[in-house]
Formats: structure tokens, sequence, C-alpha cells
């Protein structure tokens, strides 16, 4: 039964009153009010209604039809809103409240603004100007590139003879194409472009099919809605350097001058006891950025991103929250006299190695987005991790053109970046004054809100140097958090794939730590503790759960090995040592077992790709025989079974790590000369399984090598640069380096 009855309004009207027509002031705030109590029968007979408070609620967002036509002011401050275009329903509304809305974003402010004509102030700012901006300018230019964006791309694709069936196989490619590509004004706008170029584009379409039906007789039928439509993620504040890619021209030659040099370990920076570093940092003198920010591909030059900073203090620390879309330093294309109309320039090799056609990967962002110290002088922060974000199953996330792993986050330095891999726009910037990051990983939690309801959110944990597990709820902008798992650093995270609490730590004190992180609650208190502790013989420095049995297994690339642990929780011990170490061929052949294996994932749910122990080369090699060979001699060190070996480069600079895409069954790896190495492994694999164990005649080479652009900073070439990680999305639509020069460079596949 609802909470909201006539008398409770009755009771509640300021003055009070004995009828429900004469009310025009009424508070109704503080009654924990949810959605469901807002019935829109009872609230249609508030006819002269004027204002309205229902702050410090617990509304989700307003009923559609709560038919109060003389509503001037709203207070809807501190509830739990996720949407404001109910608001539109309210076309009188003067004044707006709702602030301590924690999962609005920036963009709603424009869209209030845009939906609601009458309104002057919000929040307790007046918004005149940027109604005019929003209302008029913005709209009207983005109706005219939209309308160009179709003449050019969908014109050719309507057929003479109008067919509405026709007209709706186009539509939704055509919105969603829109919405990804026509943009218009700053970068701190680009959540609400989105939205209004959705709507413009329907309209359009909308208007274009009336003109059409005026010539086709009989023709009723309704063009069919694109369901599932939200907002990006909240923007974000950044600092920002320009560079520029020059896609003319490549290096013809690349000097080898300290190709076989270690990469020297870095120190500790702060007042803590210097501790050795997981991570390496760059070799090679820093470049100087330019002075201001650069656009993307496909965007104006002109964008600016936001200035405004947001701070929250939490656990003795700083740590920066989003507040608008800001474009990180973009390394952008520039494009050449001699061919001044190309908009964009494929930097990928059009045949591989064997003459083959290869995929197009278009070049899309070239971000400096880690910068120490807010400096966009910062070439040498080093990027080392990279996770794509999961998709939700539910709420508000639902549109096609980001629902699939789009949306990423990278760590390096004292920050953690989510980036749209689309529009290159970092979303969102968590800061730890003093930390290095190494590791990131995402997890979806299912929270109970304070009403009791159940909702899946997207956790973030990352870590680093402190050997802290800091806790982020991404879409409240909040780390709730943190968890001290080591006293040395933490070189890798991962969640397990079948309990979304448990999380595996991997630390330089040589122990991988297994943790149930918990679920906090509606005030984010969780308690977390830890279920067992992996003995190893040397630093662990990458992850994988065996796929097959992800719950029983785990495998480790080590300083000085690879090692799998039994992780049953159905056993007593909690500190367990490794089962079995494998053993791999040296460059003489010779089987061996200590070596630093810097690269490990799977390839499917059986094939293991590793590097480390053979200069010049990366092994496939089977889980299921080797493990299986373990168990017949009865001994922890056992060969591994060498299905096949990748040409690789020769160098032997550690911690350039590979990936894996097992749906596509393709692997990368980085190089010290920026490159790309992509093997696609498809056609390999039915007959590798086949060999069983055959010892390989010759190495796979590369399906083909992404060589790294030439990226010019304030017009100076940003040369030897590394490769700490490749990462794609698991589609394979977006392929990420990661790079020692604090450059997120991203493709995509065309």
């Amino acid at each position: 039964m609802s909470k909201i009855t006539a008398e409770l309004l009755l009771e509640k009207a300021v003055p009070k009153s004995t009828r429900l027509r004469k009310i025009k002031t009424l508070d109704l705030s503080e009654l924990h009010i949810t959605t469901g109590d807002l019935e829109p029968q009872l609230f249609s007979r508030l006819r002269h209604l004027q204002e309205l408070d229902l702050s410090d609620n617990l509304l989700e967002r307003l009923p559609d039809n709560l038919s109060l036509p003389n509503l001037r002011v709203l207070n809807c401050s501190n509830n739990q809103l996720e949407d404001v275009t109910s608001l539109q329903q309210f076309p009188l509304l003067e004044e707006l409240y709702y602030e301590n809305n924690r999962f609005l974003r920036a963009a709603d402010d424009y869209k209030v603004v845009f939906l609601l004509p009458n309104l002057r102030q919000l929040n307790g700012k007046d918004v005149t100007k940027l109604a005019n901006l929003v209302r008029l300018v913005n709209s009207q230019e983005l109706a005219n590139r939209v309308t160009a964006h179709w003449e050019k791309n969908f014109r050719s694709q309507l057929s003479k003879a109008f067919s509405f069936e026709h007209m709706k196989s186009i539509k939704k490619k055509f919105v969603k194409s829109a919405q990804a590509h026509v943009v218009c004004g700053p970068s701190s706008l680009s959540e609400f472009t989105r939205w209004r170029v959705k709507t413009i584009a329907e309209e359009f379409l909308a208007s274009l099919m009336e003109e059409e039906e005026k010539t086709t007789p009989g023709s009723g039928e309704e063009m069919e809605e694109e369901e599932g439509h939200t907002e990006s993620p909240k923007e974000d504040r950044n600092d920002v350097g320009q560079i520029t890619l020059t896609p003319s021209k490549r290096k013809a030659a690349r000097s080898k001058a300290g190709a076989t040099s270690k990469r020297s370990r870095s120190q500790s920076n702060v007042e803590e006891e210097a501790m050795p570093s997981p991570k390496t940092p760059s070799c090679f003198q820093e470049e100087s950025s330019p002075d201001r920010p650069r656009a993307s591909n496909h965007r104006a030059k002109g964008a600016k991103p936001a200035q405004d900073t947001e701070r929250t203090q939490r656990n003795g620390e700083q740590l920066l929250k989003g507040q608008s879309h800001k474009r990180s330093g973009q390394l952008t294309e520039e494009q050449t006299e001699q061919d001044p109309k190309s908009d964009d320039v494929c930097l990928t090799p059009a045949k591989d190695s064997e003459g083959e056609e290869t995929i197009t990967l278009e070049p899309m962002h070239f971000l400096q987005c880690h910068n120490k110290g807010n400096s966009r002088d910062d070439f040498k922060t080093q990027i080392w991790s990279c996770v794509f974000e999961p998709p939700l199953d539910c709420g508000t996330r639902k549109d096609p053109v980001v629902i699939s792993s789009r949306t990423m986050a990278t760590c390096g330095g004292e920050a953690v970046c989510l980036i749209d891999c689309e529009t290159g726009i970092v979303l969102k910037k968590y800061k730890v004054v003093g930390e290095e990051f190494y590791t990131v990983a995402w997890t979806t939690l299912t929270m109970v809100t304070s009403d009791g309801r159940k909702k899946k959110h997207n956790v973030l944990a990352a870590a680093g140097r402190r050997g802290i597990v800091k806790l982020i709820h991404v879409t409240a902008d909040f780390c709730y958090g943190e968890i001290k798992a080591h006293k040395k650093p933490i070189a890798m995270a991962c969640f397990s794939p079948s309990c979304e609490t448990h999380l595996f730590t991997a630390s330089y004190d040589k122990k991988i730590g297994l943790w149930d992180i918990g679920v906090p609650d509606c005030d984010y208190n969780f308690k977390e503790s830890q279920l067992m502790v992996l003995e190893a013989v040397s630093i662990p420095l990458r992850l994988a759960l065996v796929p097959s049995c992800p719950d029983r297994y785990l495998l480790a690339g080590c300083e000085q090995g690879c090692l799998a642990w039994d992780i049953g929780l159905d056993k007593p011990q909690k500190s367990r040592p490794f089962e079995v170490e494998f053993q791999f061929p040296d460059d003489e052949g010779n089987e061996i077992a200590s070596h630093c294996v810097d690269g490990l994932g799977f390839l499917n749910e059986d094939v293991v790709v590793s590097k480390g122990s053979k200069t010049g080369s990366i092994f496939l090699w089977s889980w299921s025989q080797s493990f299986k060979a373990q168990g017949k001699v009865s001994q922890r060190t056992v060969p591994a079974v060498i299905l096949a070996e990748l040409e690789w480069s020769t160098t032997d600079l550690p911690y350039l790590t590979l990936s894996t895409c097992p749906a596509e069954e393709y692997a990368f790896c980085g190089d010290e000369k920026g490159s790309v190495w992509m093997y696609d492994l498809s056609n390999h694999l039915s007959v590798l399984s086949a060999t069983k164990g055959a010892r390989p005649n010759k190495r796979i080479a590369p399906k083909q090598v992404l060589k790294w652009p030439e990226l010019k900073a304030n017009g100076e070439l940003l040369t030897d640069v590394l490769i700490n990680n490749v990462v794609a999305d698991p589609t394979f639509t977006y392929l990420v380096a990661l790079a020692d020069k604090n450059i997120v460079a991203i493709w995509k596949k065309a």
C-alpha cells in the first residue's frame, strides 16, 4: 500500500489545507518515499500545486504522468535519481534542485535545461545563458551535422521506391552511427551531445518518413523504437597535452642500441622504505608537451575540456572525482600537404608477412592521460595495465553503442583512468598522490539499496607499489574502501570468474593472496577476509585462472618460473605451496624451470600462451597435457607440452607482457620498438591439438605487425617507445597499446 494518501497530502500542505485542489505548496521531504509511492491518479488532483519538495527520500525517478500542470518549483535533492528526462512533464518549471543524487552526471544539467523551456534556476544557479547555448546554438549546429551525416553516409541507401520496412532496417544503424560520429562543442558536452543526437536523428527520420508518406498512399506503419538507450558514464577533468600523429611516413630504420640492456627497476620516491617495483621506468629521454589540448580524430580542434575539479577525502588520501567528460592529452592525426582531404589514415600494413590480406586497424586516439603531478610535460610515466569494463545485464546502461566492451580502465603512475575507446574521452580519473598503480581489475557486485532492492554495479580494484587494493564504485564515483593486502608492491590482481567477490593479488613478497572483498551495503560498509595464501619461490608477475576449472587451479608467471596451485576451497590449508612447476626449453634447447615468465594468458580452455624462457619466441602449450604428465611421474617439476612457438622480437627487455582474445583466437604482444605483434591462431589450433606434444619444427609468424606511428610533441618526434602491454576487447573491436611514454594508443578494427 502506498505511503502517500490524500490525508497525508492535506497534512503536508503549506499551509495545511482541506482540499487537494487548493494546495499550492507541498512538503514531502524525509518520508522515505520511493518511486512507486507516487501514484499519478492521486497527484493528478493537485491541479494548482506550484511548489513541491521531495528532498531526502529514496526516489530513483519520477513517474512520467504525475500531471502537475502548474508546478514552478521542484526540490529532489538527496535522492537516488538516475534519470532526469521525466522532468519534461513540468513545462512551466522555473526552479529545480537535485543536488546529492550520486547517479546523476554533469550532462544531466544540459538535459534539463533543454527539456524545460522556462527553467531559470538550477541548484541555485542562474542558467539563462546556458539555456540559450543549449536550446539554440548547440541544437541547430547538431541538427545541421546530423543532416550532413545522413546525406554523406546513408542517403544513398534509401531506395527510390520508398519502403517503411527498408527504413526500419537502416534506422538503428543511422542513429547509432550518428551518436558515434556527430560531435559539436567542447568535450564537457559530449554525453549531452550523444543524447541530443539520438533525439535529432529520430526526429529527422520521422520527418523524412512523413514527407515520403505523402507520396506513398495506404502506408500507415510506424517506425519501431530503438531499445535500450542510455548515456555515457560521467565525464572527468583531466590534464592534457598536445601531440600530433603524422601518418604520412614512417621511420626507415630504428636503432638497436640498448635493445639488449635490462630495464632498471624503479624505486620508491615517497617517505616510505624504498622497495623494488614490479614494473620498470623508461630508459629513454623525456619529451616535452605543448601548452594546449588537441581534439580527437573525429572532433573539432577547438574543443576544450572542463577545468573544474572535485576532490573527496577518503582513507587519508585525495581521490580525484570526475565531473565532466575531459579529453586527455590526445595524439591526433595531422593531415599532410600532399593529401589535405584525407580524413582517416590507416597505419596498419596492407599485407602480412606471407602476402595475405590483413585486417584493417584505424588509429583512433593517442592519449596522454596519466600525468604525474598534473604535468602536461610528463612523457615518462609508464602505463601498465588495461582491462575492459564488463557489461551489466540490467540497469540504465543499455545503449547498444556503449554496452559492449567500449569502456576500459588503465593504470599507470598515480592515476587510474576510465576511457571511452570510441570517443577517446577520459570519462573519469582517480588519483592517489604518491602511489604507483600497476594493476586494475573489474568485477560486478550485486548490491542492496537502502530500500532493500538488489542492483548490479561494476566495481574496480586498483593496486600497486603500496600493496593496498583500492575499491572504487565507478557509477557513484566513489572509492569506498581499501584492503591492506601486502607489505610489498602488488604486481597483478584479478577476480575469479566464478565468484564475484574473490580477488587474487600477486605481490613482491612472493605470495599470492585470495581475498573475499565482500559486498558493500547502502552505506558502503564492507568486510574483507583473506581466504588463502599461495607460496611462490619467486615474485609472481602474471596470474591466469584455468578456464576449464577456475575454482580449482591458478597459474602464475613468476620471475623464476611458471607455477600452478590447487586453489580449491574444500581443502583446509590456508597457506599452500605450489603443486607443479613447468619447464620450458631455453635458447640451446635445454629444459629449464628457472626463468622469468612475464607474459601469460589462456587462448582457450586448454592452450596457454607464455613468454620468457627463449629469446625471440613465445610458447603455445597445453595445460591439460602438461598437468597430466605431472600426475603420471608424481613430480613437482615437469616439462610443458609445447604445441608451437610464435616468432617474436629478439629483445631481452623484461615486462613486455602479452594478452589473448579467446573469442577471436588472437594473441598480442608489443616490443621494444613500439610495434604490436598480432597472431591469428584460429587456423592453427586444430592442427596443433593433433600433434600431441610433438616439438614444432618452425615458429608461427605473426599475422601482421602493427607499426608505431610517428608522434610529435611540440613538433618533435617521440622516439624509442616501448609497448608494455597490448589488450583487445573481447570482440576485438578495439586494440589498445600501453606505452612507457605516458601514452595510451587506441585502434579500431574497420
